[in-house]
């Protein structure tokens, strides 16, 4: 039996397909396959320790915590991405000082706030109860006439949440368009503005390029008594975060 999982696990590397049928057998074998899997991290490479971590997530045993927390460390952005997020999915106790670590060495390494690696980070800490995201009073009343199981605000109210946001020294990042049918959700092509921001240049000027730029969006942005905005956005200590 050992042997065979062993020979799964490095079967996790294999992208032609092996992978996917090793991943699927040692979810379904469960937490017996956690040890030998974490012993077998150090051999797989970015797209084996991705499948692992889908593992991990699966069969959530939290015996695997500390290798997760190990996976911080990974030359692989997408790797250390996927570790924070399954972090905070599992619950991990100890999880938080970690993230903070990687969370600030993303920022030492110049990483933009609104790439995925850092989005992903602030996503479980925000889950994990260490970072309150702010949402200003008329930002949290628009969200409260919506149907809890609607993906953000109505995109009626964009705009008003753009300047809500800004007005309250927030930086916006990028934003998501849904719309809702049937209770089912499907994702909705926005304006597609490619706009970057200079994370040099002082918060202040941050807070109003972001308006800026958010309020083109805004003025093209699908609307309909169904579609829905999801915005993402930061504070001021994301970018400058407590040592």
């Amino acid at each position: 039996m050992t042997t065979h999982i062993e020979r799964l696990i490095q079967q996790l590397d294999d992208s032609t397909g092996p992978s996917y049928d090793a991943r699927a057998e040692l979810i379904a074998i469960g937490s017996y396959t956690i040890p030998a899997i974490i012993d077998g991290l150090p051999s797989l490479g970015g797209f084996g320790q991705l499948t692992a971590i889908e593992v991990f997530e699966e069969v959530g045993d939290p015996r695997c915590g500390p290798a997760l927390i190990g996976l911080l460390d990974s030359d692989n952005t997408t790797v250390r991405e996927w570790a924070a997020m399954a972090l905070a999915s599992l619950e991990i106790d100890g999880a938080v000082e970690p993230l903070r670590r990687a969370y600030r060495a993303c920022l030492e390494r110049a990483t933009p706030p609104d790439w995925t690696e850092p989005g992903g980070i602030r996503w479980a800490l925000t889950e994990l109860g260490a970072r309150t995201p702010v949402v200003p009073p008329l930002t949290a009343r628009l969200r409260a006439t919506v149907a809890d199981d609607a993906p953000g605000w109505p995109s009626a109210h964009f705009t008003e949440i753009i300047n809500d946001l800004a007005d309250h020294a927030q930086v916006m990042l990028h934003s998501q368009f849904w719309r809702v049918d049937a209770s089912r959700t499907y994702v909705v092509s926005g304006p597609g503005l490619d706009w970057e921001l200079d994370w040099t240049a002082p918060w202040e000027h941050l807070v109003e390029e972001s308006r800026t730029w958010s309020l083109l969006e805004a003025s093209d942005a699908p609307t309909g008594d169904n579609v829905f905005v999801a915005p993402t956005w930061i504070d001021r200590i994301d970018l400058y975060p407590e040592r």
